[in-house]
Order: structure tokens, then sequence, then C-alpha cells
């Protein structure tokens, strides 16, 4: 547990600085429901991220674009009656810090007043920087996402690697000093060569958060559903499955309805017993 050692309660944006400050790795994990704040936050994951990924993950849409205000806030209270040490990061969905400078520190305050995150994150470079600077100045924690940015993947040329020439990696280095000069506690660095990622985390002094971004960033996240093999749609090249939950939960299910029919569900010791004997109840006429 990097950031939670000797650390009682809720972690703090000070103690995830703290933890990279001592070169020690953070964890970040994505959760959409209490359940699964739990289980991530009994492990002792430093921050969990209610990503809009659960507009894919969850919701069945074929991206992010379309996950909703209402969504994530919904889930982001979920998560935060599930979690009980982990730092809780809210991510901003798409136009919902595009528009300007009052929605985006309105949306911002409503995942602190609503959602109950101590953090958000928004997508985008220099382009976002003023929407970071007013939302640090409301007193809202901000976490940077740079690299690929998937709400905006079109502009990007698709769902693919970022930064492998010169001049985009030049410009991915100076987006991750201006939003630390714009106020953001950490960067999410999403889809870049491994030598671009040590590039940004040397020459940034807040901690830099990877995702197919190679070993040498301050900490890494994953979508849980993605490390434990739930999410069958597909899995990016730079997710190691921890674990293969959906094939095992298949096999649940179809042996649950195979001893339905057959009659072998539910058995003795799945059934109660009457506290006195009802031998002739339903031989009673009404």
């Amino acid at each position: 547990m990097a950031a939670a050692k000797g650390k009682k309660g809720k972690l703090t944006v000070a103690d995830i600085a703290a933890a990279a400050a001592d070169g020690r790795k953070l964890t970040m994990l994505t959760a959409y429901d209490a359940g699964f704040a739990a289980l991530v936050d009994a492990c002792g994951v430093d921050m969990i991220l209610v990503g809009d990924s659960l507009g894919m993950v969850v919701l069945g849409y074929d991206s992010t674009v379309p996950v909703s205000m209402e969504e994530m806030l919904h889930h982001c209270r979920a998560v935060n009656r599930g979690r009980s040490r982990a730092l809780l990061v809210g991510d901003m969905p798409f136009m919902s810090y595009q528009t300007g400078m009052r929605d985006a520190v309105v949306n911002a305050g409503r995942f602190m007043k609503e959602g109950g995150c101590d953090a958000v994150k928004l997508e985008g470079g220099m382009e976002v920087c003023d929407a970071v600077r007013a939302i640090v100045r409301a007193g809202i924690p901000v976490m940077g996402h740079i690299g690929l940015t998937p709400q905006t993947a079109g502009n990007l040329g698709g769902f693919k690697v970022q930064g492998r020439d010169l001049a985009s990696a030049k410009k991915i280095l100076a987006e991750a000093r201006a939003l630390e000069e714009a106020g953001v506690f950490a960067l999410v660095l999403e889809c870049v060569p491994g030598e671009l990622a040590r590039a940004v985390s040397e020459r940034t002094s807040v901690p830099v958060i990877g995702i197919g971004a190679g070993a040498h960033c301050d900490g890494q996240v994953l979508v849980t559903h993605d490390l434990v093999g739930l999410f069958e749609r597909f899995a990016p090249s730079f997710v190691k499955k921890y674990a293969e939950l959906a094939p095992a939960m298949k096999e649940a299910v179809s042996c649950f309805i195979k001893e339905v029919g057959e009659g072998a569900f539910p058995g003795e010791e799945h059934t109660f017993s009457s506290g006195e004997p009802l031998a002739g109840l339903l031989d009673e006429e009404e």
C-alpha cells in the first residue's frame, strides 16, 4: 500500500504527493459500484478512479463520449459508499468542462458535493489549462490526462500510441509542463513510448500515472475489468490480465441453468425447514 504506509483514514492529495516524492510506486484502479470499490480498497490501492470507461464497460456504449454527468455522479456515489481509504477521483465526461470556465467549475464541484469525490480528472493539454486553473482556484484537486485521450481519440487518428515522433513527443512534454504549471496534482499518461514517459516523469514534479506508458512512471492505472478478465469486447495490448473471471462466471451460470432445469438445485441443504410440523396444511380448505 504505497501511499497508505503509516496512514490512518482516507488518503489525501498530499499523501499521494508524499508517496511519489518518497519514490514509492502509486496504484490506481477503476471501480463503478460499491462492491468493486470495497474489494480494491481492501487490497490497499492508493486511488480509485470512477472512469468514464464505465460507458463501455458497464453501460454498453461504443465509446466514452455518450457518458453524461448524471451517469458519472450516480456511479461516483456508489463507489464512495464502498471505499474507505483510497483517494476517489471522478472522471469529468465529454463536454462537461469544454463549454466554458463556469461549466467546468460547476461540474467539477458536483463531483465533490454530490459524488463524494476527492478530486476530478479531465483530458487534454494546452486547451484545458485555463479550465484546470479555474477548478483548482475553486479548491478542487485536478488530475490531468494526456497522450491518448479517449474522449477525443478521433482527432488523434484513433486509439493508437501517441508521441512516437520527435515533434509529437515534444508537444506531450510541453503539455505535461503546462498542466503542472496550471496546478494539477498528478497526470495520467496514456499510450506513449516508455522513453517519452520516462522523460515526462523526470521533468515534471507531479506524480505521473502510466497506462500503456511503460515502467518508468510514478505509478500505474488499469481498468479493473481488464485486469481481472471480465471485459471481453476487446483488450488493449498494454493490459496484463491477472485473472480470467469471465469464463469462470459463464461456467457458473451455465451450471446454475442446468441444475435448475434438472431439479438438482435447490437441494436439501439450500432449503429451509419449518418450525413446526406442517403436515396437512395443503389439505386444509381455505
